[in-house]
């Protein structure tokens, strides 16, 4: 026996409404997939744009790292060339080259760090040894050894300070 009702060409509704909510499931899956593609994209260009930026900010820091001894054997010279009154003229070349060299690392990111007086920071100071000052709190650096250095707020060489112990007892 044959089925009375003739094939046709249209689904029924029931059959187009379920068709038509499995695609529109499907292009919402698909639309959500090409956001988070996207999303994704764009933190990944950020990202490597940070990445290039700090590889930028710091690529000379072991350059600099290294000149730093070379700095302190300057103002080394400078200090003893000061004291004598015949080299007078080499002190104000030694002071000259050094004021050079510190404003060409200072406008590629060096700066000094030199906490006289202040509160001692374990961050940016290595604490070398105390001695007591009447003037200056227990704590805050009484003497600066050796000058600190940072390049773009990152510590290269924390200042080696002397702690005050308060009043002499």
């Amino acid at each position: 026996m044959s089925d009375p009702t003739p094939p046709s060409d249209n689904p029924a509704p029931a059959d187009a409404a379920l068709r038509l909510a499995e695609l529109s499931g499907e292009v919402a899956r698909l639309k959500d997939t090409l956001l988070r593609s996207h999303a994704d994209q764009q933190n990944q260009q950020r990202r490597h744009q940070r990445e290039r930026e700090e590889l930028r900010k710091f690529a000379t820091a072991g350059l600099v790292e290294d000149l730093l001894p070379a700095l302190d054997a300057l103002a080394l010279g400078l200090e003893s060339a000061a004291k004598q009154a015949e080299a007078k003229a080499v002190a104000e070349g030694f002071r000259m080259a050094i004021q050079q060299l510190r404003t060409t690392l200072t406008g590629h990111g060096l700066a000094e760090i030199n906490p006289l007086g202040l509160v001692f920071n374990p961050a940016q100071h290595e604490a070398v040894g105390q001695q007591p000052s009447a003037e200056i709190p227990e704590g805050n650096v009484v003497l600066v050894a050796r000058l600190g250095w940072s390049l773009n707020e990152r510590v290269l060489r924390p200042a080696a300070v002397f702690l005050s112990s308060g009043p002499a007892r």
